[in-house]
């Protein structure tokens, strides 16, 4: 029973993830600010994104983008 809510669980919170458009946006913003180098932009990206619900771990993720490598 207790696999069962916590799937369940799991399930609502993909959902919230998947309904909210703003954020979903900020965190592509911030992902192309971030390949591009456009770091100016990378803040009001986070703040949007967290306004609306963005997880520390899902900044953190992009932030950690192994891609992102220095040249």
């Amino acid at each position: 029973m207790i696999d069962a809510r916590n799937s369940k669980e799991k399930e609502v919170t993909l959902k919230k993830i998947e309904k909210n458009p703003v954020k979903l946006t900020a965190l592509l913003y911030l992902k192309e600010a971030l390949l591009n180098q456009q770091y100016e932009n990378c803040r009001e990206f986070i703040e949007i994104a967290k306004e609306f619900g963005a997880q520390d771990f899902e900044i953190q993720n992009l932030l950690e983008d192994p891609r992102r490598v220095p040249t």
